[in-house]
């Protein structure tokens, strides 16, 4: 700008004039057409190009706000487009040598024949290469046993120690530690044949002759849908098959549940492992199921029939709250499983049903660990006359754990919706031919050796030895079992939860299960659930061993817990 007669001029505007000219007062002898052609004039004039003053006529009609809009008018079009930058230093890389250029050096034992390694040599291995573990601190693995080879219902580790497979695992391996051949040779064979292929880019043989086979196991119109790789993954798209049909986006699910460590499947969880970070996922609701740990529905005095009626008004009660139009589904485990082997009462799964059948919801029943027989059943949600779900989800049992392999089922209406849409789910490895094969020569087993009558047959003989064990341990408050699928509730001496979900354990229960592997038992510990489930195919002697060993166990229990010995019959729930 320049200064001069007229004041300082800024972008074609003389600050002095109009600060001037503001501060004047208007000629009334001025007429209303000279201040308008002023006005014009000095518009024009600007428009023309030429940088000069300007000269605005005020008078009392004319108002500060057209001041104001001329202004800005005339300053807004001189602004800068753009914004000078500060520079700033980025910070410098910690270099690493990333061995881009260079060939791995690696421990030429890896090219030794598998099982050549000594214990000594694992050990090492092991302490300068640690792996993280899962629901526990990485430390635990210090006290796991380097596991050799298993035969039948035994396991064997590096220093020739036997051990009973007590919980077949994580109840999932249902035929024991000896694969049928047919099932290494199915493997095997499909291997050489075609190790591979996506789903949507080829289909092989045994992923129709599969879904065959589903179909025709699977009661009512259930058929296969999706076979992914794990339990959690398989009620993944159970979750998305359920909002995708009705359009709505939450799920109930109970407390005393599991159903996997992925992010939805978390979420629809309902015991501590929900707490690492599936807390935060919206759209899932927890519901009280039959068994909450510090009360009964209905009252202490309420009969098994009104104290399920009670539960089941609580539930509508809780879909009303939470508006029916909203919940695509309620989600349950047939027989919950790491809960504590919970058997829904008689009429609870058909009263579900039936508020699912009037709201609009469908339901989703999770047989993650019980299908496949555990039961003595094919599938746990057939111990409840007249309940056929909308959604069902296995994992586990159909390949008996020996291959990663999960399907989630569903009925014809909801396998049409998807007819001309997507279903919104995959995964790279979703019905992965190798494990199929597995899983068609694991059910075909299943079959032709009747394993699931087998465990029904055994079911009798199970329940006894637990009821005998709940009479002799003083420490047992009670225990359910239902084919070969059983839990013991521990209590304290005082009759107390002796282990909350947010608490560490009782020194009583370290005690334990050093006795535990002492008497050459491996399992799954949910203290203060004690699980018994051991492989389909244990026989009746095998079965009697296990149970004796659990027996010596107990003795420990007993007394850590501060007990004396009892005579008196147990509860049986």
């Amino acid at each position: 700008g320049s200064g001069g007669p007229t004041g300082f001029t800024f972008l074609g505007f003389s600050i002095f004039r109009f600060h001037k000219i503001l501060c004047h007062k208007p000629n009334p002898t001025k007429t209303s057409s000279e201040k308008a052609r002023v006005h014009t004039r000095s518009r024009a004039n600007h428009r023309s190009g030429h940088t000069h003053n300007i000269t605005i006529t005020i008078t009392s009609k004319v108002t500060m706000s057209a001041i104001a809009k001329e202004a800005t008018l005339r300053l807004g079009r001189q602004v800068p487009k753009a914004a000078s930058y500060w520079t700033r230093a980025l910070p410098a890389i910690n270099a690493k040598n990333n061995f881009a250029d260079t060939n791995p050096i690696v421990d030429p034992d890896h090219f030794k024949p598998m099982g050549s390694w000594s214990a000594d040599k694992v050990n090492e291995s092991r302490r300068n290469v640690p792996f993280m573990m899962t629901w526990v601190p990485g430390a635990a693995r210090e006290k796991v046993p380097n596991m050799t080879h298993g035969e039948g219902p035994y396991l064997y580790d590096d220093q020739g120690k036997q051990y009973l497979d007590w919980t077949s695992q994580a109840v999932c391996a249902n035929l024991g530690h000896d694969v049928p051949e047919s099932v290494v040779q199915a493997a095997a064979q499909q291997m050489r044949e075609l190790p591979f292929t996506y789903g949507g880019i080829g289909i092989p043989e045994v992923r129709v002759r599969l879904n065959q086979l589903m179909k025709e196991i699977l009661p009512g119109d259930l058929q296969a849908a999706v076979y992914p790789s794990s339990g959690a993954e398989a009620n993944e798209a159970g979750i998305m098959m359920a909002r995708r049909v009705t359009g709505r986006e939450k799920v109930i699910s109970w407390y005393r549940s599991y159903h996997g460590a992925t992010a939805h499947s978390g979420a629809a969880t309902g015991d501590f492992r929900r707490w690492y970070g599936s807390d935060n996922v919206p759209g899932f609701v927890k519901a009280f199921n039959p068994f909450p740990l510090f009360f009964k529905h209905g009252g202490n005095n309420a009969t098994e029939e009104e104290s399920v009626q009670a539960a089941l008004n609580m539930l509508e009660e809780q879909i009303l709250n939470e508006g029916p139009d909203n919940i695509a589904s309620i989600m349950m485990e047939s027989v919950v499983g790491a809960g504590g082997c919970l058997v829904m009462p008689k009429g609870y799964m058909q009263g579900i049903r039936a508020l699912c059948d009037q709201y609009g919801i469908l339901m989703h029943v999770d047989e993650v660990m019980v299908g496949f027989g555990r039961t003595g059943k094919l599938f746990g949600f057939q111990n409840y006359d007249g309940v056929m779900p909308d959604i069902v989800s296995c994992a586990k049992g159909i390949s008996s754990a020996a291959i990663p392999l999960s399907m989630t089922a569903c009925s014809q209406e909801i396998m049409d919706f998807f007819e001309d849409k997507a279903l919104g789910y995959g995964s790279t490895y979703q019905a992965h031919p190798v494990a199929m094969a597995v899983a068609y020569e694991n059910i075909k087993y299943l079959l032709q050796e009747n394993i699931v009558g087998r465990a029904q047959g055994m079911a009798p003989l199970f329940e006894a030895c637990m009821q005998k064990l709940a009479n002799d341990h003083p420490c047992i408050k009670q225990y359910r079992a239902i084919g070969m699928f059983g839990c013991f509730d521990v209590h304290d001496i005082n009759g107390k939860n002796p282990k909350l979900q947010h608490e560490k354990a009782h020194d009583a229960f370290k005690k334990y299960k050093d006795a535990y592997t002492a008497n050459g038992l491996v399992g799954l510990h949910r203290y203060p659930h004690i699980h018994c489930a051991p492989p389909l195919n244990i026989t009746e002697d095998q079965l009697i061993d296990g149970f004796q060993r659990l027996d010596r166990s107990l003795y420990v229990l007993d007394d850590a817990l501060g007990f004396d010995h009892r005579d008196d019959d147990p509860v049986a729930v």
